[in-house]
C-alpha cells in the first residue's frame, strides 16, 4: 500500500468542551484516525483547545482570587496545559482504537512551542475573546497590567493577539517521530506561542490560529494532505443567501477569488481556506480536503468534502 503523508487539523467537534464531553469525543475521534491508517495514511495531528484553554484561564484566575499568595497563570502556561491533557486523552483513545483492530503503532503527544514575530500587526489589534466575563473594576485592573480587555454582554472579557506562526520550535521531534511512522499529535491550540530573546524562549500572550499552524507543519513534513475537519461536510459560498452554493473539487485559484470577493467569515471558514491555499501552494501534487469529522475517511478518498488541488 502506498502510504500518504497526513496533517489532520481537528476543531472543537472532535474534542468537545468538559472533561466528561472530551473523553466521549476522543473516543469517537480515535475511530476516525484508524480509519484513515487502515485507508494507508501516515498522520500527524493537530488540535484546537479553545474552550479547553479559556476554561484552564478561568480557573487559574479564580483560584487566585481565593488564594492571593499564588500567583496568575500567563497564556503559555494555560495553552501548554491543554496541549497536556487534550493530548492525553486524544493519544489513548487512538492507541485504544488501534490495538482493538490489531494495529501496533506508537501515538506520542509533543508539547510544542511556536516562534512569534514581536512585531507582528496583530499585537496591536488583539481579537481574540479569553476567559470569564468581568466587572468593570476587574477589567480597569487588566488593563493596568497592560492586557487588553472589550466589552461584552454582561461586562468585559479579556482579549490577545493571533500573530501569524514563524517557526515551530519542536520540528525536528516532530519529523523524526512521524518519519518513523509513529502518530505524532503536535501544535496543539495553534501552539504555545513564544518569542526569541538570545537563547531563551518567552512565551507570549497571544493565541495562534490552529489551521494556520497546521498548513504550516504539513509543509515541514512535506506532508501529501492537509485535512481540516470541522463542523461542516463542505465549504459554501454565498452562505445564507438563496444562492448557497457548495463546493467540491475545486483549485486553488478559485479559492483565491473565492477570498478576494470576500466569500469565508473571518475566525471561521476564512482561515481554514488559507490555509489549505498556502499549503498547496508550497509544493506539487498537494491536496487539501475541507470536512467534517463524520465524513473524513470519504474525504481522504475523494468520495466528499470540498478538495483543493492546484
Amino acid at each position: 500500500m502506498d502510504k500518504k503523508r497526513v496533517v489532520v487539523a481537528l476543531g472543537h467537534r472532535a474534542l468537545g468542551t468538559t472533561l466528561p464531553e472530551q473523553k466521549k469525543a476522543t473516543r469517537k475521534t480515535a475511530k476516525m484516525i484508524a480509519d484513515l491508517v487502515e485507508a494507508g495514511a501516515n498522520i500527524a495531528i493537530t488540535h484546537s483547545n479553545a474552550p479547553q484553554v479559556g476554561m484552564i484561564h478561568t480557573a487559574m484566575n479564580e483560584f487566585v482570587k481565593m488564594h492571593p499568595s499564588y500567583t496568575v497563570a500567563p497564556m503559555s502556561i494555560c495553552s501548554a496545559m491543554s496541549q497536556g491533557y487534550i493530548g492525553y486523552d486524544l493519544q489513548n483513545s487512538i492507541r485504544a482504537e488501534l490495538l482493538r483492530r490489531g494495529i501496533y503503532k506508537p501515538v506520542s503527544t509533543i508539547l510544542t512551542q511556536v516562534q512569534v514575530d514581536p512585531y507582528d500587526e496583530a499585537f496591536n489589534e488583539p481579537e481574540k475573546i479569553i476567559g470569564r466575563v468581568l466587572s468593570a473594576e476587574e477589567a480597569e485592573a487588566e488593563e493596568k497590567k497592560g492586557n487588553f480587555v472589550t466589552e461584552v454582554e454582561g461586562g468585559y472579557r479579556r482579549i490577545v493577539a493571533a500573530p501569524k506562526p514563524q517557526e515551530i520550535v519542536e520540528k525536528d521531534a516532530i519529523r523524526t517521530l512521524f518519519d518513523a511512522d509513529q502518530i505524532v499529535i503536535a501544535c496543539g491550540g495553534g501552539g504555545i506561542p513564544v518569542l526569541a530573546q538570545e537563547e531563551e524562549l518567552a512565551g507570549a500572550s497571544a493565541v495562534i490560529e490552529k489551521d494556520l499552524i497546521s498548513a504550516k507543519l504539513a509543509e515541514l513534513l512535506d506532508a501529501d494532505v492537509l485535512m481540516i475537519l470541522t463542523s461542516v461536510e463542505h465549504v459554501s459560498v454565498e452562505y445564507h443567501t438563496d444562492e448557497e452554493r457548495e463546493l467540491g473539487k475545486v483549485t486553488v485559484e478559485e479559492m483565491k477569488q473565492y477570498m478576494q470577493n470576500d466569500q469565508f467569515e473571518s475566525g471561521s471558514m476564512l482561515p481554514k481556506v488559507e490555509a489549505a491555499v498556502e499549503f498547496i501552494e508550497g509544493g506539487k501534487g498537494r491536496r487539501a480536503v475541507i470536512t467534517s469529522i463524520d465524513k473524513a475517511k470519504d474525504g481522504y478518498l475523494g468520495k466528499t468534502g470540498t478538495i483543493i488541488t492546484e
